[in-house]
């Protein structure tokens, strides 16, 4: 039986991919600071769960003994992080990089390094092991006001780019899905401190963006593609978003 562990779990894009994970016959490990949350996750989709944060050590290593009590994984998807503020390199605010920097980069690097062990034991019968990484378009791309969240977000991307060539040799993909804009429940709204009105405005008037479940679709289809297929890298934006400073809004139709 397959099995994929799936961090940041509770919610958005998290949420969503473990949920199709199970509806495609994974066996599924849910992680998350939010045990209500996890616990509506079980009860709906039959996944597995353990509360826990990423950023700390004690906890990734509750994750990884779940993995070996559970028998293993296949597939560790590196989802949980966040965006604090869009203030500029100038004005914001050292303990949010901090912050920012220890989910996105350091929590990624905690669960590989945890987990690599069981996803290597996973390939032992001629498998292939999947690594995803869910970074941003804000780790290809640097715009205004983004200044502690890009370089988290480049950051991320260059482990998975080092990781992809330390694994060399290996039966292990290491894929990095960088998506555009996405609008779930909480994003823009923990990115705002809570600002629900500046937090729709992101969205406001922008012809379909993207939501969690296009994302799921995406995390799935690499993980389940034939064993000698890697994706990579994968950039999905909304068609209104032609790069992250730069959206559409209002109805979008062809030229005259």
């Amino acid at each position: 039986m397959r099995r994929a562990v799936v961090t940041g779990a509770s919610s958005g894009i998290g949420r969503a991919t473990a949920a199709l994970f199970r509806e495609h016959g994974w066996e599924v490990l849910g992680v998350a600071r939010r045990a209500d949350r996890l616990a509506e996750l079980a009860a709906e989709t039959g996944a597995e769960t353990v509360v826990a944060d990423v950023t700390v050590a004690e906890d990734v290593e509750r994750v990884r003994e779940a993995v070996e009590a559970l028998g293993g994984a296949d597939v560790l998807v590196c989802n949980a992080g966040g965006a604090i503020g869009l203030d500029s390199v100038e004005t914001s605010s050292p303990d949010d990089w901090r912050q920012m920097f220890e989910v996105n980069v350091i929590g990624t690097q905690r669960m590989i390094a945890a987990l690599l062990p069981a996803l290597r034991a996973s390939t032992t019968d001629g498998g292939t092991a999947s690594i995803v990484g869910v970074t941003s378009i804000a780790g290809h791309r640097a715009y205004e006001g983004g200044g502690g969240y890009n370089a988290t977000k480049f950051a991320q991307r260059a482990v998975l780019e080092v990781l992809r060539l330390e694994l060399s040799g290996e039966p292990i993909r290491v894929i990095e899905v960088a998506p555009g804009m996405v609008h779930t429940e909480e994003f823009s709204l923990n990115r705002f401190g809570g600002d629900k009105e500046r937090a729709d405005a992101v969205y406001d008037n922008v012809a379909a963006p993207l939501v969690a479940g296009d994302i799921a679709e995406v995390i799935v289809h690499a993980a389940e593609l034939p064993p000698h297929v890697d994706l990579d890298s994968i950039t999905v934006k909304p068609v209104a978003q032609a790069a992250p400073h730069k959206v559409a809004r209002g109805e979008l139709k062809a030229k005259a």
